[in-house]
């Protein structure tokens, strides 16, 4: 695979994260004194997986971005699915801990949930490893949809 382009992909990925945390950090603490739900990992956690999460992500839009010769509108449209889910994605902390409006943060999250779903069907279409590179970033954000839940509820 060629290096820029992943370079790239790559950094929009953790800019868009980094973002995203630079705008909450000053509500970030507000989870260590939420009602948290059994199997709610540390807080440390967190920047540790979404970093891994970004870089997955980026390498995967990078894998379509170079498929573009072979299918020029596929890999158009799938990385505008890409980007609506990054998208959709930098707006759920924001949500979440600067507007403490959890259930809408859920709502948000399980929309955000379906827009993965339909990007990585998109990027299969074009490259199967692509779409694999997403899946532990689904299983994240699934797992993120069960703690959200369970802190509106507790909360």
């Amino acid at each position: 695979m060629k290096c820029k382009p992943c370079l790239i992909s790559v950094a929009i990925a953790l800019c868009a994260g980094s973002l995203a945390a630079f705008l909450v950090r000053d509500n970030i603490r507000l989870y260590a004194v939420l009602n948290k739900p059994p199997l709610a990992p540390p807080a440390l956690l967190f920047p540790v997986v979404w970093t891994v999460l970004y870089i997955l992500m980026g390498i995967g839009s990078a894998r379509i971005y170079l498929q573009k010769p072979a299918y020029s509108y596929e890999v158009l449209d799938a990385l505008l699915s890409y980007a609506l889910q990054l998208i959709l994605n930098f707006f759920w902390p924001i949500i979440f801990f600067n507007m403490f409006t959890f259930l809408f943060a859920f709502i948000w999250l399980v929309v955000l949930w379906c827009a993965i779903i339909k990007m990585i069907f998109k990027f299969s279409r074009i490259d199967t490893a692509a779409a694999y590179l997403q899946i532990p970033y689904l299983l994240w954000v699934t797992f993120a949809g069960y703690l959200n839940f369970m802190i509106y509820l507790m909360n």
